[in-house]
């Protein structure tokens, strides 16, 4: 069955669109409304610019649509979406990330009820561990981009889920009653690699904003690269930076020498080798100092 997924650029919409695959689904396209309020009841809203490299790296079409993000109002746009991608790609079901909101989960299935599709939810009512450590063991690379909980300081933004993580957030379930999940609006997360990726999201420039109880991991600029393409430095560019340092380090050591023989030698000795060191310098005019 062709079907459309709601993508956010979360943990949780991602996600679901591999149990869909895993299911035998045909994700014919993402749909992802930004809001424009960022208190929207039914969209995340942190790094939804990451949805179009998402799809892309996906080789899935994307029907983006902005959104003012009011109440109620806001899933008119919803349902113009859906049915967009009902005439374009022929969908006859839409799957979605929600968990434990049934405020979007009633919403998404009303609208799938009035348009003759439907409405899957293949997380709802996860256990929270669990559902973590099936993201980590799949091989998702998730960060979280925003927090606002006690416990989660600015340290955890940008920080990845892994086994980790999901310990400190296991204690902070303890101590501090967070939700592991971030259904309670303790965190919100950014994907940059799942399985069903060609390629993956790396960031380029990251900004951190920080306001004393909450803040925010903004990816500025990515780009997507091959899955086993290196982060660090080519090793290449190692090689000739080390290779200039070790030159340089020579050539002061070099000077080091005729610097201390000058002392010993007598004022005929000193003029031949200053002519030496002018020979020298010659040949080694191409050296690149750091």
């Amino acid at each position: 069955m062709k079907i459309a997924a709601l993508v956010s650029g979360g943990k949780d919409s991602v996600f679901s669109v591999l149990k869909m695959i895993e299911e035998g689904y045909e994700i014919s396209c993402f749909i992802c409304l930004i809001p424009e309020n960022k208190e929207s009841y039914m969209f995340h809203s942190v790094n939804t610019d990451l949805v179009s490299l998402i799809a892309e790296a996906s080789e899935i079409p994307l029907i983006q649509k902005t959104t003012k993000g009011v109440k109620e109002e806001e899933l008119n746009e919803m349902k113009d979406a859906v049915s967009l991608a009902i005439l374009k790609y022929q969908i006859r079901g839409v799957c979605s990330g929600a968990i434990e909101s049934e405020y979007q989960k009633s919403r998404i299935e009303k609208i799938c009820e009035t348009l003759n599709v439907e409405s899957f939810t293949p997380l709802w009512k996860y256990d929270s561990v669990s559902l973590l450590l099936e993201m980590i063991h799949s091989g998702m690379d998730i960060r979280f981009a925003a927090v606002a909980a006690d416990g989660l300081d600015q340290t955890w933004l940008g920080r990845k889920i892994n086994n980790d993580s999901l310990s400190d957030l296991k204690r902070l379930h303890k101590t501090k009653y967070l939700h592991i999940a971030g259904e309670g609006g303790e965190y919100e997360t950014a994907v940059l690699d799942a399985p069903f990726f060609k390629k993956r999201i790396r960031p380029i420039k990251t900004n951190i904003r920080w306001h004393n109880t909450y803040g925010f991991y903004d990816i500025l600029e990515a780009e997507l690269v091959g899955k086993n393409e290196s982060d660090t430095v080519k090793e290449s560019d190692t090689v000739k930076k080390s290779d200039e340092v070790k030159k340089s380090d020579e050539v002061k050591k070099s000077d080091a020498v005729k610097e201390s023989n000058k002392v010993k030698i007598s004022d005929e000795v000193k003029k031949s080798n200053a002519v030496k060191e002018s020979d020298s310098a010659k040949n080694t005019g191409s050296v690149i100092l750091p």
